[in-house]
C-alpha cells in the first residue's frame, strides 16, 4: 500500500468507523420492524455518518496536536500530526475536504429522503451543526471537549440523534418507541469515549482537558463506565421485551450481557490507566455486537408477528 494512503487511513481511525454505523444500523432496524424502509436511504446515511466520524477523528488529531496534548506521555496510539507524518497545513486540507463530501453525501440524503421543505431545512441544519460539533471538539479556542461537554456531544449525536434522526428519514415520522433504543446506543457511544478518557486521564488532566473522566478522577469514572453499559444494556432489553412477540426472541441478546459484563469486570479490576488502554478496541466491538444483537432480535419480532 503507498505509505502517503496508509498514513490517512490511520488518521482517519478505522477502528472507530463503527460508531458512526451503529445508530444508523439501530435506526434502520427499526424503521423496517414499523414496514418503512428505503436501501437507499440507509446507503446514504452510512456514507454520510462515515464521513462525519472521519472528520470528527481528523479535528481531534489536529486540535489536540496543536494544543499540545498529544505529546509523548499520552497512552494511546500515535496520531498523525504528533508523529511528524502530517503537517497542520495537510491536516487543515484534509478537513476542508473532508467536511466538502461530507456536506455533498448530506444533501443528497436529505434531498432524497424528504419531501417537505420544513423538514429539509431542520435537516440541513442538524448537518451543520454535526459538522460544527465534530470540529469544535478539541479544535478552536474553546473546545467544549476540553471543558468535559464531549459526553453530552457524543451522547445526543450518535444516540439521540443518530438513531431517531436516521428513522425519521426513512419513515418521514418520529415514534415514542425510539427513545429506549436511542438511550441504549448514545450510552454505549460514551462508554467508548469514556475509555479513550480514562485511558489518557493522566496526560489530559496535565494538559488542561477538562473530560469528564479528569472531573471525575479514575474511580468514579469507573463507577460511571458501569452506569453507562448497564443503562444501555437495560434500555436495549426494555425495547424488546415491550414488542408483542414471544420473550424467547429475545434470548440471543444475552450474549451481549455477557460481553458487557466481561468488559465492565476488566475495567473495573484496573489499577493504572494504562491497563485501560488495550479495552478500546474491546469496548467499540461491544458497542458492535451489542447493536447488531439488538438489531436482529428486532427483525426477527418482526418476521414473526
Amino acid at each position: 500500500m503507498n505509505q502517503s494512503l496508509r498514513i490517512w487511513l490511520d488518521a482517519a481511525r478505522p477502528k472507530t468507523l463503527p460508531l458512526a454505523l451503529v445508530s444508523i444500523l439501530t435506526g434502520s432496524v427499526l424503521a423496517y420492524s414499523f414496514g418503512q424502509f428505503s436501501p437507499m436511504v440507509a446507503l446514504l446515511s452510512f456514507v454520510t455518518a462515515t464521513l462525519l466520524q472521519i472528520l470528527s477523528n481528523l479535528a481531534n488529531d489536529y486540535g489536540d496536536a496543536i494544543k499540545g496534548t498529544d505529546n509523548e506521555q499520552r497512552l494511546g496510539p500515535t496520531r498523525a500530526m504528533q508523529s511528524g507524518a502530517v503537517s497542520a497545513k495537510e491536516m487543515k486540507r484534509a478537513i476542508i475536504f473532508n467536511i466538502a463530501l461530507t456536506m455533498i453525501a448530506g444533501l443528497s440524503l436529505v434531498l432524497y429522503a424528504l419531501n417537505s421543505p420544513q423538514s429539509i431545512l431542520a435537516f440541513i441544519g442538524l448537518g451543520v451543526l454535526a459538522i460544527f460539533a465534530a470540529i469544535a471538539y478539541t479544535m478552536g479556542s474553546k473546545p467544549y471537549g476540553y471543558v468535559g461537554l464531549g459526553d453530552l456531544s457524543v451522547f445526543i449525536f450518535f444516540g439521540l440523534l443518530g438513531v431517531s434522526g436516521t428513522y425519521f428519514l426513512h419513515t418521514g415520522q418520529l415514534d415514542s418507541a425510539l427513545f429506549l433504543p436511542s438511550l441504549g446506543c448514545g450510552m454505549l457511544a460514551v462508554a467508548v469515549l469514556n475509555i479513550n478518557n480514562m485511558r489518557d486521564i493522566e496526560n489530559d488532566a496535565a494538559c488542561g482537558k477538562r473530560t469528564v473522566a479528569v472531573r471525575l478522577g479514575q474511580k468514579k469514572a469507573k463507577q460511571y463506565h458501569f452506569v453507562l453499559l448497564a443503562g444501555a444494556l437495560f434500555a436495549f432489553a426494555s425495547y424488546l421485551l415491550l414488542q408483542p412477540s414471544s420473550a424467547w426472541l429475545c434470548l440471543p441478546f444475552l450474549l451481549s450481557l455477557i460481553a458487557l459484563f466481561r468488559h465492565g469486570k476488566a475495567v473495573w479490576l484496573t489499577e493504572q490507566p494504562a491497563q485501560i488502554a488495550p479495552m478500546m478496541p474491546v469496548v467499540v466491538k461491544c458497542s458492535l455486537v451489542t447493536n447488531i444483537l439488538f438489531a436482529t432480535v428486532v427483525i426477527a419480532q418482526t418476521l414473526v408477528s
